[in-house]
């Protein structure tokens, strides 16, 4: 018995030493390409179809018509597009947050790169609000002071960029030096506190958008910018959106 409990030691032991003395050699990948010419799970593809049918129905069907095609870089300063935008958020979020707080808000502030694609002349579509706010940025309306609105203003002279609002208007001049900044046709007052609705990227610094963190107090909408561009399309027959004076370079 003694000697069998020895000779199992003494494997234990030999396995212990190959173990420790096991050392890696080298390690080597291979790349495995993914593309279309991966064949088609003929039993997947037939039990999503009726789900991409009805889904494709829905994103294709008009809604309303468009006169022309816009792009974001169709304007220097302001854009049709971007007009059309930030408008849109005051027509469709102002309700909403009325309703919630018996307040109206003052004005509006988008980035001129959230908006992701052109809008083409034709039928306007679900699938077009998708493929110009393809992110999941919703509305927040922002309490900020006068001074706050300024800096906001002050941003936009320095920037430069035709970035979407509605419901200010401002002028500056051949230096961008602000000349006149006006709030639904109102002096800003540093004492005022505005109510300034933007997407939660922006209130959370995107675009260094950083006023927005100096604040009195922030409310959520629930209403997603891409959802409000649906319900407007939805209520319309036609988008004719234009360049107009809310921002401006004066000589």
């Amino acid at each position: 018995m003694k000697i069998k409990y020895l000779s199992l030691l003494c494997l234990i032991l030999l396995l212990s030493s190959c173990k420790n003395e096991t050392q890696l050699y080298k390690i080597e990948g291979q790349q495995i390409p993914v593309s279309d010419s991966i064949p088609i799970n003929e039993e997947i593809d037939a039990f999503i179809k009726p789900y991409r049918t009805h889904i494709n129905k829905d994103l294709d069907s008009t809604l309303a018509y468009c006169v022309k095609t816009y792009s974001k870089n169709d304007g220097h300063l302001n854009t049709a597009i971007g007009n059309f935008m930030a408008d849109v958020v005051f027509e469709q979020g102002d309700p909403v947050f009325y309703s919630r707080t018996g307040k109206h808000m003052d004005m509006v502030l988008l980035n001129h790169g959230g908006i992701r694609s052109i809008l083409s002349k034709g039928k306007v579509t679900a699938r077009n609000a998708y493929e110009l706010m393809p992110f999941d940025n919703s509305i927040v309306v922002v309490e900020l002071r006068g001074e706050q609105v300024i800096e906001l203003t002050n941003y936009l002279a320095t920037r430069k960029k035709a970035h979407p609002i509605s419901k200010l208007n401002l002028k500056v001049d051949k230096d961008f030096n602000i000349q006149s900044a006006l709030i639904n046709g109102e002096p800003i007052t540093k004492e005022k506190t505005y109510y300034v609705a933007t997407n939660d990227y922006l209130y959370n610094g995107g675009s260094h958008m950083d006023f927005f963190q100096t604040n009195v107090g922030m409310h959520k909408l629930d209403y997603k910018i891409r959802n409000s561009l649906i319900d407007y399309f939805s209520k319309v027959d036609t988008i004719n959106p234009v360049i107009d004076d809310r921002f401006i370079q004066i000589n």
